[in-house]
């Protein structure tokens, strides 16, 4: 028995509706909630109700949940005083106010993090593969690196300010 052109077509677009249908829903799909790096520091592997009792709800997102804060939102964006930057969560200095600039894109950056400070890891949230850095002592999501930034190191370490503590040098 054979099918018709038009049969033919009509049954390859039902069946392309069918992949259509299965791939969206796919995507539509809850995943699951990411945790934070684990903690290199047995002292900072905290559960999670310790973490929502330390950490501001938007704190707790970002640093524990992987989230990004909306970007121009953060007063640390613009701070130009000399000083260090700290993990929110475990109060880790990261980055030096040295190694601060402004990039443009709404968050504070910084081409280099103070040594030993930060861990990194690929991530595929956007399914292209990124650098993700967080915390080296309690695992905290600080932001991701990129390939972008200025001199001496081109790095760019885009950072969420609700993830970091600014500390003023006397």
């Amino acid at each position: 028995m054979t099918l018709s052109i038009r049969q033919r077509l009509l049954s390859r677009r039902s069946l392309l509706g069918r992949v259509m249908v299965v791939a969206f829903g796919w995507m539509a799909a809850p995943r699951p909630v990411l945790a934070a790096s684990k903690a290199a520091d047995p002292a900072w592997t905290l559960s999670d109700a310790e973490w929502k009792r330390r950490l501001t709800p938007e704190a707790y997102q970002v640093l524990r949940r992987e989230g990004t804060e909306r970007p121009f939102t953060s007063p640390l964006n613009g701070e130009k005083r000399k000083g260090t930057y700290h993990c929110a969560g475990c109060d880790l200095p990261l980055f030096s106010s040295a190694a601060k600039f402004d990039s443009g894109t709404g968050w504070p950056s910084f081409w280099e993090p103070l040594a030993g400070a930060v861990a990194t890891k690929v991530d595929f949230k956007l399914i292209i593969p990124r650098t993700e850095y967080h915390c080296r002592r309690c695992g905290g999501h600080q932001g991701h690196v990129f390939d972008d930034g200025p001199r001496p190191t081109g790095k760019r370490y885009c950072n969420n300010g609700v993830a970091l503590r600014f500390q003023r040098s006397a």
